[in-house]
């Protein structure tokens, strides 16, 4: 579901969803968090040090080969990369591996072995000098108890769980919590092997192992085991490479995309494939025709799309998205929105689909920006609906999930020490970005915005200035205060006004300074644009528009309160 702890917060959201009813009237500011202590940990882990900045990935080669019984992996990561900066050798090559496994050796170019020292979860490797623009490769050997994902993917870790006719079944979920809890890497989501990444699993012979992108070989070692190699051409987020092994049989298809023939492979556990032969590509071609439609073309035709039951809830893993929905409709049975709209369709399936788009093709450089991930990727839910069934039931699901936010912290915390902001990332995100598709007024505008993003930054790692100020240029509306408003306070502002004879006299409160989110009202043909402000401003009405400031239909377009007459 993309960034782990916040899906814990997802998965209470929709439980409340069930039992509670819209908060108070009126959202205001609540005491100030206590701030985070921060540990050197953090600062190695979310920062770009310099025993990282002189360094670029270009590929990563991962091989693993897990053991069931112990919990065990031993592998390996050949990591090639190019000197952007360069070394005489001073500055060392900083590694991420988080306890309790260990790296045995590092060969330089295939020849050397280096010396390396360990700070916890942080190994620098000794290096010798690096000339600028030399590509050189480090293979990195490593073994251990590797930390386990006690309910993943909330905490996420390498998953050692069994199937219901109790075979073993393994996986790895680890966003936020980072790749390097299982395989040696540059543990930073800015820099993405440009040249893409291969999984090499060795895994027994009962088994089947499914990894990112096209199968390169199966070859069986005649020991008990066999190695399954996969590869992906696309650069690709740490957090996104991904093994599956289970007891996985394979149906496969040709959709026929925006972009041409896509390959499309399912693989679930063999007592599933009759259910999931009629399921998954029904839900799979209805996915992408709506968000095809709203973002793009599918960001990764070379690599083809699968879908891969897990032994969790599911999660983005780029060409390989994670299936665990139990191929119900809504989440698991449950509609976050309360409309009914969300028990039409498996939430999971176009959820985590919708992050092909926001969060791996387009991926953002801090952990502190996650909100283009997830933010982007809820409201493929309102679009998805609003695609399939309409702009009102859009409008109704994106408003019924609003009940989700807890406004318990701003959505971007601090940069540089892998923070991880409010769960309100997901609805709070969602709202606002549809706050700001009717502010426009102009869906085909808005929809050309969406697919512009893909394409401008296609494959790219972003910060979230450079997504707030695409927007606004393409809108060619200033909307810097609103991401300022909805990002980084928990205020929600209110919209008061007052309707006097032929006048109305309107303004925004509880709101940051400058917050101008302009409102389009519109009714059997009759609309009034107006941009408020925190000052009272005055404007004569016709009587037909009168009817236009009805606080119900306004609350479902803007993630704002209504206090008027």
């Amino acid at each position: 579901m993309g960034y782990q702890i916040m899906n814990n917060f997802f998965h209470i959201q929709l439980s409340l969803s069930l039992v509670t009813t819209i908060f108070s009237s009126f959202a205001f500011a609540q005491a100030p968090e206590k701030p985070k202590v921060y540990t050197q940990q953090d600062t190695l882990r979310g920062s770009l040090t310099k025993e990282r900045t002189w360094w670029d990935v270009k590929r990563y080669e991962v091989t693993v080969k897990p053991d069931f019984e112990s919990k065990t992996i031993i592998g390996s990561n050949e990591i090639q990369y190019q000197v952007v900066k360069p070394n005489k050798g001073d500055i060392k090559l900083q590694l991420d591996l988080q306890e309790p496994l260990i790296i045995d050796s590092v060969i330089y170019n295939g020849k050397n072995s280096l010396s390396f020292t360990q700070t916890k979860n942080v190994w620098y490797v000794a290096v010798p000098a690096q000339k600028l623009a030399a590509k050189n490769n480090i293979q990195v050997y490593y073994h251990g108890k590797v930390h386990e994902a006690i309910n993943p993917p909330w905490d996420g870790g390498f998953i050692f769980k069994l199937d219901s006719l109790s075979r073993p079944w393994m996986t790895v979920a680890c966003q936020g919590l980072g790749a390097s809890v299982w395989y040696p890497n540059k543990d930073h989501q800015s820099d993405e092997p440009d040249m893409g990444a291969s999984l090499t699993m060795i895994v027994p012979d009962t088994l089947v192992a499914v990894g990112n992108g096209r199968m390169v070989y199966k070859k069986d070692n005649n020991d008990g085991t066999v190695t399954y190699k996969y590869n992906v051409n696309s650069s690709i987020s740490n957090y996104c490479i991904i093994p599956y092994i289970g007891k996985y049989v394979n149906f496969k298809e040709v959709y026929q995309g925006e972009n041409g023939p896509l390959d499309v492979n399912y693989w679930v556990l063999d007592y599933n494939l009759k259910k999931a032969k009629p399921y998954m590509p029904e839900q799979v071609h209805l996915m992408f025709k709506a968000l095809e439609h709203w973002f793009g073309p599918y960001p990764f035709y070379q690599d083809g799309y699968q879908l891969i039951d897990a032994p969790h809830s599911g999660m983005e893993h780029q060409s390989a998205v994670s299936y665990g929905n139990g191929y119900k409709f809504g989440y698991r049975g449950r509609d976050a929105s309360g409309y009914g709209w969300g028990t039409k369709w498996d939430f999971i399936i176009i959820h985590e689909s919708g992050h092909e788009w926001f969060g791996n093709n387009i991926t953002t450089n801090d952990l502190a920006d996650m909100w283009v991930h997830e933010g982007f990727t809820n409201y493929s839910e309102t679009l998805f609906v609003d695609y399939h069934y309409g702009t009102t039931a859009g409008n109704e699901y994106n408003y019924g999930i609003r009940k989700g936010i807890r406004n318990d912290k701003t959505i971007i915390p601090a940069y540089n020490v892998n923070a991880q902001g409010s769960g309100d990332m997901y609805p709070k995100g969602g709202n606002m970005l549809h706050s700001i598709r009717h502010s426009m007024n102009n869906d085909e505008a808005f929809r050309q915005i969406l697919r512009g993003l893909n394409k401008y930054f296609y494959h790219k790692t972003v910060n979230t200035k450079e997504i707030e100020n695409y927007i606004s240029k393409k809108a060619r509306f200033d909307y810097s205060k609103i991401f300022d408003q909805y990002l980084r306070t928990v205020q929600i502002p209110v919209f008061e006004y007052k309707i006097e004879g032929a006048t109305v006299t309107f303004r925004y409160s509880n709101c940051i300074s400058g917050f101008n989110l302009p409102l389009v009202l519109t009714k059997n043909k009759v609309t009034l644009k107006i941009t408020p402000s925190t000052k009272w401003q005055t404007i004569p009405l016709k009587p037909a528009q009168k009817t236009l400031f009805n606080t119900d239909a306004i609350e479902k377009m803007y993630l704002i309160n209504c206090l008027g007459n």
